[in-house]
């Protein structure tokens, strides 16, 4: 397609009220009389004009006119759509979704924001209320994780974040930080939400008790034993690896499972609440007081030096524990250092052993 160029001048038919308003060209001295040259400056002083370029093969004819707006068949669709049926789209429902609706699908869509994928599904976020009775239950009533997290149906690592940042939240506000409400008010009531009531019996928010996959149980494995032997969790995880504990101590709340081998037993609902209690306050200072052994050990070998701008910390090791390839992951440098030859031609990368 040739180039949309303005004409260089007007027509002498012109009407002189657009003879006065186009800019006058300015006056020049010696110029080069090569024809490029002349012709680049021609349209260069001329009216910033949309042309559009028409003509047949070898030559071309330029229009002063502004060119026609283009939409192409999608667009126009969507135009067509969006003026119609898409109007209801346009804005949200206060306190529910408004995703997209299938065609084939006659049931309103409040979980799918992709219609064509039906496996991806929006779970449901906990709006500020609930945030604000998790952060009083720990901070001011001096509950634990544990026992909040079993009590609400809420992930441990959830109801840490929430107290990490109602505390953040709180700290701004001491300080004379601006929050942004309107925002947070206004993505909440487009999400599905999900809120707790102190005289009810609430409904737990999520999985509490999921067990992650384990790198050592990806393989497939066939363990022989007799038909007499009670094979249990504890035989299955020491056949995978011999450091592997079993499921029943790798989840996040095997209290749980105590309690509810208590109440098989006969112990009263009230009495294994007790004990369930007791026992995750035990294991959270149990936890505790390992962090803090493990921070006064790492501060042991740590040299601080303070140089007013910095600090600089030195670590003692020992440079005979990096392993047999030098890549042992206590060692120093185990990240970098040694390249890796995975990808490089000529490296045998079927196992030689099987563990």
């Amino acid at each position: 397609m040739p180039p949309r160029i303005p004409r260089p001048s007007i027509s002498s038919t012109a009407p002189a009220a657009l003879t006065r308003l186009l800019p006058r060209p300015r006056p020049t001295t010696s110029l080069p009389s090569h024809p490029l040259f002349f012709f680049f400056l021609q349209h260069h002083q001329s009216p910033p004009a949309v042309a559009c370029a028409r003509g047949g093969r070898g030559r071309a004819s330029f229009s002063t006119s502004a060119p026609r707006q283009r939409f192409t068949e999608l667009r126009r669709r969507f135009m067509n759509w969006i003026s119609g049926p898409g109007t209801v789209y346009r804005r949200h429902r206060p306190g529910s979704t408004n995703y997209l609706q299938a065609r084939a699908d006659s049931r309103r869509n409040v979980d799918r924001p992709f219609p064509l994928n039906p496996m991806f599904r929006s779970r449901p976020v906990l709006d500020d209320r609930a945030r604000e009775l998790i952060w009083h239950k720990i901070v001011v009533e001096g509950e634990s994780v544990k026992a909040v997290s079993a009590e609400l149906g809420v992930d441990i690592r959830r109801v840490g974040a929430i107290v990490r940042l109602k505390e953040v939240e709180r700290d701004w506000i001491a300080k004379g930080k601006k929050l942004a409400r309107p925002y947070a008010k206004a993505v909440l009531s487009m999400l599905p939400t999900h809120s707790f009531r102190q005289t009810q019996q609430n409904q737990p928010f999520e999985p509490i008790n999921e067990l992650h996959v384990h790198p050592y149980t990806m393989k497939q494995m066939f363990w022989p034993t007799s038909e007499s032997r009670h094979f249990t969790r504890a035989d299955a995880a020491q056949a995978f690896h011999n450091d592997l504990l079993p499921a029943d101590e790798r989840v996040p709340h095997p209290e749980l499972i105590q309690m509810e081998k208590e109440l098989l037993q006969g112990v009263s609902p009230y009495d294994a609440a007790q004990n369930f209690k007791e026992a995750v306050r035990e294991s959270e200072r149990k936890a505790s007081e390992a962090q803090v052994k493990k921070i006064e050990l790492e501060e042991q070998f740590t040299t601080r030096v303070h140089s007013g701008r910095f600090e600089f910390r030195f670590k003692q090791i020992d440079s005979s524990k990096v392993g047999p390839t030098g890549r042992a992951r206590n060692a120093v440098g185990w990240r970098y250092g040694a390249p890796y030859y995975d990808r490089s031609r000529g490296q045998i990368k079927i196992p030689t052993s099987v563990p």
